[in-house]
């Protein structure tokens, strides 16, 4: 490709980021260029021709503007398992923890789950993130969490979503990778708090009466990690500069979690620390609650599908008796299995319709006409 053709081609896609290759050397061929597909393309390669999108290029956030210090910090997660945890808590043998500490500084945070399905990890990160006050542009998981494919073992295209939805990437670690001593010691620190924490908690008034005195005890770490001008001050480690976390979405993204429940003689079923009516009938039955992360409100089906009531949801650990007046609904309506849709997002809208030359664009192909032939 000869370099007077650049110009047109770095206005075009200054014009239209998303302009197809195949639509630009179609115009190209009208002025007058004879190469090939391959050496264009190689060419809008070499000479860093395409421009990022403002919306989905590298350093964006998700509202379309530039990320704030975008750095190489990650948040690292990892799923813990707590065993016999109190039976009225009603999570079964087991009870899950996932962590998440930033690599640069060490700082923590830990969220209770019932399962390790992909909705309660979903759940768990943004409570995570929300604790920390931010993400940031890496998410490092292991290949045992459900963000992992289990045939190609890639990241899945749902958690992928998940990621792009709060501006981050992710990177599955490696089975056998090696943690650093600076890591090795955060960890360690982590690790005797969570221990002490549970040793305590299992015998405690609730699920989130535990969640929140672990809240308390991570924020309490804080200041073990972070010096006066905010570096790390783990032991025997350099002190690495203080990193900004991106800002979170207003709303998690749209999971839609789903638990399974026994309704109480009282005719109540219990969901994060408040209790939710239903018809005193069913008492005894086995029901599911189903809550999207980004609406106020959850709902009450029986195993077949059929919502038997919906309720307006109280505030974690609020211990509130949710009775609204106009909470039975018809048994025949009917909710689809909980999925992970589609998040309302600003997307990227370009490469949709082709848009008419610039006036510049416009100029830069007289140009060419104008010259000699390639």
């Amino acid at each position: 490709m000869t370099q007077r053709f650049l110009p047109y081609c770095r206005q075009r896609l200054a014009d239209e980021p998303h302009l197809a290759a195949t639509a630009l050397l179609a115009e190209l061929v009208e002025l007058g260029y004879s190469g090939g597909y391959s050496t264009l393309t190689r060419a809008i390669r070499k000479h860093r021709v395409r421009p990022p999108c403002r919306w989905c290029g590298p350093g964006m956030s998700p509202a379309g503007t530039p990320a704030p210090e975008r750095s190489d910090d990650e948040i690292r997660f990892a799923w813990l398992e707590l065993a016999d945890p109190p039976t009225e808590w009603g999570c079964g043998g087991r009870l899950h923890l996932l962590t998440g500490s930033l690599a640069s500084s060490g700082r923590w945070r830990a969220v209770l789950a019932e399962s390790r399905d992909l909705a309660q990890l979903v759940a768990a990160v943004d409570q995570v993130m929300r604790g920390l006050g931010g993400t940031a542009p890496r998410w490092r998981l292991d290949r045992s969490t459900a963000a992992c494919c289990a045939v190609n073992g890639r990241v899945t295209p749902a958690f992928a979503e998940v990621a792009r939805y709060y501006g981050a990437v992710v990177d599955l670690a490696p089975a056998t990778e090696a943690a650093t001593e600076a890591a090795m010691a955060a960890d360690a620190d982590r690790d005797a708090v969570l221990r002490s924490w549970w040793s305590s908690a299992a015998h405690g008034a609730g699920l989130q009466a535990a969640q929140e005195e672990l809240d308390r005890l991570a924020a309490r770490t804080d200041r073990r990690h972070r010096g006066a001008n905010g570096t790390r001050a783990t032991s025997g480690a350099p002190a690495a500069p203080a990193r900004t976390l991106m800002d979170l979405p207003t709303l998690p993204f749209p999971a839609s979690v789903c638990v399974s429940r026994i309704v109480s003689p009282q005719g109540l079923v219990s969901f994060r620390g408040s209790f939710y009516a239903v018809h005193v009938d069913l008492a005894g039955a086995l029901v599911e609650v189903r809550q999207r992360l980004d609406k106020p409100h959850l709902s009450i089906a029986t195993l077949n599908g059929a919502v038997i009531a919906r309720h307006t949801l109280a505030p974690p650990g609020a211990g509130l008796t949710v009775v609204d007046r106009d909470h039975a609904i018809a048994r025949d309506a009917l909710e689809r299995p909980a999925r992970l849709p589609r998040a309302e997002v600003p997307a990227c809208q370009g490469g949709r319709d082709r848009r008419p030359l610039s006036p510049a664009a416009l100029a830069e192909a007289e140009a060419l006409r104008a010259g000699p032939a390639d």
